[in-house]
């Protein structure tokens, strides 16, 4: 079973900055890359932004500009630097693969990020 571990959410002031962090399997980040996705009840889970082995990127049109996400030199983390927060950026964040196979069945516990005054 593909396991990822998010971890660096918390409460946060709109217009202020988190830097998530996502442990993934090297396989996994070199071959099929991989994305954050957020979710927040009673909505769908969002794809928020992706990365291929190659380092190419993609963002929803809702983050760019704001969120930037990157692996380490190891492909065995991926990160999701978030400026500028917004309260509708408010959701459980996780990480899990990306590229066209989508992500697996299998979730990770996700990391909570809160944007409140």
């Amino acid at each position: 079973q593909v396991q990822f571990v998010e971890s660096g959410g918390g409460l946060v002031q709109p217009g202020g900055s988190l830097r998530l962090s996502c442990a993934a399997p090297r396989v996994i980040v070199n071959v099929y890359g991989v994305a954050w996705y957020r979710l927040v009840p009673g909505k769908q889970r969002e794809l928020v932004a992706s990365i291929d082995g190659s380092g190419r990127t993609t963002y929803v049109d809702s983050v760019k500009g704001r969120f930037t996400i990157a692996m380490n030199n190891g492909k065995t983390a991926v990160y999701l630097q978030m400026n500028s927060l917004k309260p509708g950026d408010a959701a459980i964040y996780y990480c899990n693969r990306g590229g066209t196979k989508g992500p697996y069945a299998s979730w990770g516990q996700g990391t909570q990020v809160t944007v409140s005054s």
